[in-house]
C-alpha cells in the first residue's frame, strides 16, 4: 500500500479542502470558487441549510399557539424554512435522501427542492427508523403537556430549563420501543428494579436472574431437562474472560431457544 507523506501544513490544507467539499458540494460546476466567492457562497446559503438545528428555532413562548400545528419558526436571518422539521440520523450519520444527497443539501424552503441536482423534486428519505416504518412516513409533531394527556399519550417529567427540550435522562436518548418506560423519563423505581422474577416476566429473564437448573425447570413447568440444555456457571480452567462470558451467553440462548420452540 503507498504511504503518502505531506508536506508541512499539508493536513490543514486538506482539512480546508474536505470542509469546501462538505459545504460547497457540486455547486461550483466543477472549477473552486475564489476566497472572495467562497465567502459569499456562505454568506447566503449556511443560514439556509441549518434549518435542522433545533436551537435556531423559536421555542419558548409567553402564551402558548392557538393554531395547530404549533409551529417551531427559525430565528436564522434569511433562512426560507417555515418550522423546524426534525429529520433522523443512522447512529452518528446523516441519512441520505433518495437522490443520495443529504437534507443539508437540500433547500428550506417548504418542498426542499435538492441543490445539488436537477432530477429530485425534494427530500425523501428511505432511511427505515428503528420502528419499521421509513423516515418519509414520519410527521413532526409539537404538542403540549396538557393535550398529549388528554389524547392518552405518555409524557416526560417537567425539565428545569427550555435549553434542555425533552431530556430528562439517559432513557430519552433511546429509541422509543427501548426506554424503560413509556415517556422516557427515565429509569424505573429501585422498587420495580429490586422486585422477584415471576412467571409473567420474558422466559429470558427468567433465566437469567434464577439458577440455571431451577430456570430450566421454571421455564418448562418443572418437566426433567437434560443436561445439555442447563446453563453451566462454573468457569473451566483453561478459560479466559471472553471465553467465559461467550459461553454463557451461548448457553443461555440456547436454553430459551430450545424452550421456546
Amino acid at each position: 500500500m503507498e504511504r503518502l507523506t505531506l508536506p508541512p501544513g499539508g493536513a490543514a490544507a486538506v482539512d480546508e479542502y474536505l470542509e469546501y467539499r462538505r459545504i460547497v458540494g457540486e455547486d461550483d460546476g466543477g472549477k473552486l470558487f475564489t476566497p472572495e466567492e467562497y465567502e459569499e457562497y456562505k454568506k447566503k446559503v449556511l443560514p439556509v441549510r441549518l434549518q435542522h438545528r433545533y436551537k435556531q428555532h423559536k421555542t419558548d413562548f409567553e402564551t402558548v399557539p392557538q393554531q395547530r400545528p404549533i409551529e417551531l419558526p427559525c430565528r436564522v436571518t434569511g433562512c426560507q424554512c417555515k418550522a423546524y422539521h426534525y429529520v433522523p440520523l443512522n447512529g452518528t450519520q446523516p441519512v441520505r435522501c433518495r437522490c443520495k444527497h443529504f437534507a443539508d443539501q437540500h433547500s428550506a424552503a417548504l418542498g426542499f427542492p435538492c441543490n445539488s441536482c436537477s432530477r429530485c423534486s425534494g427530500f425523501h428519505s428511505c432511511f427505515t427508523c428503528a420502528c419499521g416504518q421509513p423516515a418519509y412516513a414520519h410527521d413532526t409533531v409539537v404538542e403540549t403537556q396538557q393535550e398529549r394527556l388528554a389524547q392518552g399519550k405518555p409524557v416526560g417529567r417537567d425539565v428545569p430549563y427550555a435549553a434542555m427540550g425533552g431530556l430528562t435522562g439517559f432513557s430519552s436518548l433511546a429509541e422509543g420501543y427501548m426506554r424503560l418506560d413509556d415517556s422516557g423519563i427515565g429509569a424505573p423505581s429501585v422498587a420495580v428494579l429490586d422486585s422477584p422474577v415471576s412467571a409473567v416476566d420474558h422466559p429470558f429473564l427468567r433465566a437469567l436472574q434464577m439458577p440455571s437448573t431451577s430456570a430450566a425447570q421454571t421455564l418448562t413447568g418443572g418437566n426433567e431437562v437434560g443436561p445439555s440444555t442447563q446453563i453451566s456457571s462454573l468457569r473451566k480452567p483453561e478459560e479466559d474472560d471472553m471465553a467465559y462470558f461467550e459461553r454463557q451467553y451461548q448457553e443461555r440462548v440456547s436454553v430459551c431457544g430450545n424452550l421456546l420452540a
